[in-house]
């Protein structure tokens, strides 16, 4: 077993005070999904069926566009946590773990910001229909 004290056994085996909050994130960012997504099928579901037009008049009101806007982070913000967690768990080696978790990252993000940009581009009058 060794001579050293029960401390020094497990120390820098403990709990890196970071696994709750990551775990209440991913469950409110779940929340904020189901119910952005639910609104957000319902919502599609009430236009009329093939009217890009009607589509284009209903995203850029405001207040639609300001919860597609949080639809789009709160998805993709899910989306990082969830993929977090399984690069830390599977991928194995530093220099990989790194680089796959700044590719996740930039893909998150540059997704995130891209559907940001559409929705804002619509919502101001850039996307409409020919």
């Amino acid at each position: 077993m060794g001579n050293g004290t029960h401390l020094g056994k497990v120390r820098g085996l403990g709990s890196a005070q970071h696994g709750s909050h990551h775990w209440l994130q991913q469950r409110l960012t779940a929340l904020g999904n189901v119910l952005l997504v639910s609104w957000f099928v319902v919502s599609l579901l009430r236009l009329p069926l093939g009217d890009h037009g009607a589509v284009l008049r209903w995203a850029s009101n405001p207040t639609v566009a300001l919860a597609l806007i949080l639809l789009v982070v709160s998805v993709f913000w899910h989306l990082r946590l969830g993929l977090q967690v399984l690069i830390e768990d599977y991928v194995h080696g530093e220099a990989t773990r790194l680089l796959a978790l700044v590719v996740l990252n930039f893909y998150a993000i540059g997704g995130a910001a891209y559907g940001i940009f559409a929705i804002v581009r619509i919502a101001l009058g850039g996307g409409t229909a020919a």
